[in-house]
């Protein structure tokens, strides 16, 4: 059976090799890079610029893009049919592709994340470092936990205060080399779309500079939306505690979402929303305007075959209905978080709409192709690239996120950095 074969349905006159060889996979490739550059340029807006009130939700949105990080290639490694082949493109980095070259960019900024990391949670290794060696007798949790804390530190035990702020000026430095690398990261995955020329719909300059929009963008509402909810859980575990256990000692890292840590994040998400939102028309309008010989089967794709999924789910529910909540008067962590929500959706929609109604037009332009997600796997190919690989891909970064969290506390004491 040919790749692709399996999820593909014909509508009139399509070519014989023709089907939609990028599944759900690569619609959540884009995606996932795209909520690790977001994540990590708004850590950025509190280590760069200074601003006060995201300094809780930045330590958060830091850590979880390091988890979101070794996601991002996961969904290539499921596509391809030698997966094991996929780790060259990190030993044997060059320029002369694309896809290549995402190799020494995904390093640079993998070692850039984990070294801002690094400097921040730095006094933390030391601590608990020293904290677990001063203890006479160690359990197995708490030996191994002193072996990971160990080896992190370093060797780098020296956490007097003209230390710590050499610390905190090395964080600054990395997060500001960060913007730019992470910014690249994301965009060149619009330029691999925008750089196809035999696809119509893929085809232009503004592709990058869309994906980098909507990259921030998606960043930002999930860690609006992931604050929330850990901070909400936390909340409700430790309040089960205490109803069971009243003498359990109040803990200062629980605490309800900040409403004006929220606003201020809120504020940066709708400016990049609108950027977002007024490119994705322009690019439209100059596509309507100039009316090429591909605009007849564009404006059919766009106008009737994908109506609802571009209008109604991407424009409607992802962009505009989003844009109304966090505009009203009043905003609230609730309707934010439904906000931010309605934007993840939306963007993965932009996504859907750019990887698989790409492909739903043949090249003759004169039949379609429509995409049917496998649901219940029947082989290995549906089992890596349907349901089950979309849920491996949504859920692996959550576990990550909780592993690093066992380490590096986001929720630390309220006097550290």
């Amino acid at each position: 059976m040919v790749h692709g074969e399996v999820w593909t349905i014909k509508e009139f006159f399509t070519y014989p090799n023709e089907y939609i060889y990028w599944p759900i996979t690569i619609v959540m490739y884009p995606y996932i890079t795209g909520l690790v550059a977001g994540a990590f340029v708004l850590s950025s807006l509190y280590h760069v610029f200074g601003v006060k009130q995201l300094k809780d939700i930045a330590k958060f949105s830091l850590v979880f893009s390091f988890a979101l990080l070794p996601v991002a290639m996961m969904p290539l490694l499921l596509h391809l049919t030698q997966p094991f082949r996929g780790i060259e493109v990190m030993l044997t980095p060059h320029f002369t592709s694309a896809i290549a070259a995402f190799g020494v960019v995904f390093s640079t900024y993998g070692m850039i994340v984990a070294s801002e990391l690094w400097f921040v949670y730095r006094k933390h290794f030391v601590e608990k470092a020293l904290e677990l060696k001063a203890k006479q007798s160690r359990s197995g949790v708490e030996g191994i936990f002193y072996l990971i804390y160990s080896l992190l530190t370093l060797g780098a035990y020296d956490i007097s205060e003209h230390a710590l702020e050499k610390d905190e000026k090395a964080v600054g430095l990395l997060a500001a080399i960060g913007i730019p690398v992470a910014c690249f990261l994301h965009g060149y995955v619009g330029f691999i779309f925008g750089s196809v020329k035999a696809n119509a719909l893929w085809t232009t300059p503004l592709m990058p500079v869309i994906f980098l929009c909507s990259a921030v963008v998606s960043g930002i509402a999930l860690c609006i939306v992931t604050y929330a909810a850990v901070v909400s859980m936390r909340n409700c575990i430790y309040r089960r505690k205490k109803k069971d256990n009243p003498s359990l000692p109040d803990d200062p890292t629980i605490k309800p979402v900040d409403i004006e840590s929220t606003r201020t994040t809120v504020k940066y998400l709708i400016a990049f929303l609108i950027l977002a939102f007024v490119l994705e028309l322009l690019d439209m309008i100059f596509r309507i305007y100039t009316a090429t010989k591909s605009w007849d089967i564009l404006r059919v794709v766009i106008f009737e075959h994908d109506l609802i999924k571009v209008f109604v789910l991407q424009y409607g529910i992802g962009n505009i209905l989003p844009f109304i909540l966090l505009l009203l008067p009043g905003l609230t962590v609730r309707r934010a978080v439904i906000a931010s929500t309605c934007i993840l959706f939306g963007v993965f929609m932009m996504r859907w709409n750019v990887v698989i109604a790409g492909q739903t037009f043949s090249s003759s332009y004169s039949g379609f192709m429509e995409y049917h997600m496998p649901l219940a796997p029947v082989n290995l190919e549906t089992l890596k690239e349907g349901l089950a690989g979309l849920i491996a891909v949504i859920v692996t970064p959550f576990i990550l996120f909780f592993c690093f969290n066992k380490v590096m506390p986001v929720f630390g004491k309220p006097d550290s950095h």
